[in-house]
């Protein structure tokens, strides 16, 4: 067997399982999951029309490198969305992906040259433990950045020795993050290309959250919009991961794409064909008219703000929590430890977060989601808003 697979943590799920096992909640409350980020608002129902009108396409093998069509699609979605320049050459700049888990995933088994004799995979800390497997499994290290809320949760890229940076050969972002909602601004971006040049490292931005927003008009910025706005439209050492599971509730269609660097995108190419990971055609067509409609997405954020109000209005005073700049989480700063008022909330009121400490790693002498718990809003309205009012009644009755 590979020994890597020895240096893999358990997912945060199964911590979360191992934790909550003995304890019995009252009965009398129906369970609220809070804990995993898994979309529960209806998926478009031209989308799904669409699916079900081409199941017979199952019967064509579907190339690795996706449709041209829906290639075309997502370079004009993202050329639109980032004010791109120049467009995406959607013959060479963009791959169609089933998820951007996948997709992060198998990208540092292409990128990672073993040969190197240092090779590190650096990533915020928090982070999204894909991250940390595909370093391992590309045999290479992975090198945390805290985020903290004195850093406003981005990482100090200033602060990061030299050292890093020479033995750096990829370079994971998450903007919107995962859990914090902080959004990396193109000046941010900027600076990390100048550095990805200097180093000779590849960025890879997942921006997967970059259309749960809270302001219209202050969408995310992405890293190949940064790029584009200093000339780069070569997109030199620059990936951008996105998907539909979040911006359109999709998530079972694993359907997303890749795009950037064309040099880097026809090796990681090379690699998906011996992968067999081609997205089936009727997904590449219902994701073609996902990527083409804007209403369903403009719908979704406004039910996700309607969700932070309402609870965010009941925990006022309650904890230290304030809206993210994006994505749909909440990450409120504890007088205790995550696990436990996880263990003990879950105990008392069915309600289920997930400790921060099992989304990061202990690095110089800190655990950046120790005192954290994320909270997913995912849930209907009227089970967030009864989740929030449990955890109110749970902070009040115990003094926190």
């Amino acid at each position: 067997m590979n020994s890597d697979l020895d240096l893999l943590h358990p997912y945060p799920f199964e911590k979360l399982a191992a934790l909550k096992a003995g304890c019995q909640p009252p009965a009398e409350l129906e369970h609220i999951a809070l804990s995993i980020g898994e979309p529960k608002h209806e998926p478009p129902a031209f989308v799904l029309r669409l699916l079900s009108e081409n199941l017979g396409r199952l019967a064509n093998y579907p190339a690795t490198k996706g449709l041209p069509e829906l290639r075309s699609t997502i370079a004009q979605w993202a050329g639109k969305r980032f004010s791109l320049a120049k467009p995406l050459d959607a013959e060479t700049q963009v791959l169609p992906v089933n998820g951007t888990r996948e997709a992060l995933f198998a990208f540092a088994q292409a990128v990672i040259n073993r040969d190197a004799p240092r090779p590190l995979v650096v990533s915020p800390n928090p982070f999204y433990q894909i991250y940390e497997g595909a370093a391992f499994l590309a045999g290479a290290r992975p090198h945390f950045l805290n985020c903290t809320a004195d850093n406003q949760f981005i990482p100090d890229f200033s602060a990061v020795p030299e050292a890093v940076w020479r033995d750096c050969q990829l370079l994971y972002l998450c903007t919107p993050g995962n859990p914090t909602g902080a959004v990396i601004s193109c000046e941010q971006f900027q600076t990390l290309i100048e550095l990805a040049e200097r180093y000779d490292f590849v960025i890879a931005s997942d921006e997967c959250y970059s259309e749960l927003y809270r302001d219209e008009n202050s969408p995310p910025p992405g890293l190949l919009q940064a790029a584009s706005a200093m000339g780069r439209d070569n997109f030199e050492r620059c990936v951008v991961f996105h998907s539909l599971s979040k911006r359109s509730n999709l998530p079972g269609l694993r359907s997303g794409f890749v795009a950037g660097d064309a040099r880097i995108l026809q090796k990681f190419l090379t690699y998906r064909t011996y992968h067999g990971c081609a997205m089936p055609v009727p997904a590449q067509l219902a994701s073609m008219a996902a990527w083409s409609d804007e209403d369903h997405v403009l719908a979704n954020r406004d039910a996700y703000r309607a969700k932070f109000d309402a609870v965010l209005g009941i925990l006022d005073n309650c904890l230290d929590v304030s809206a993210p700049q994006a994505g749909f989480y909440l990450w409120p700063r504890l007088s205790m430890p995550g696990e436990e008022f996880a263990r003990r909330l879950f105990a008392e009121k069915n309600v289920t977060v997930l400790p921060g400490a099992y989304l990061s790693r202990e690095c110089d002498g800190l655990n950046p989601g120790e005192h954290y718990v994320r909270m997913a809003l995912v849930a209907t309205e009227s089970e967030c808003i009864e989740a929030a009012k449990r955890i109110r009644d749970f902070v009040s009755a115990h003094g926190l």
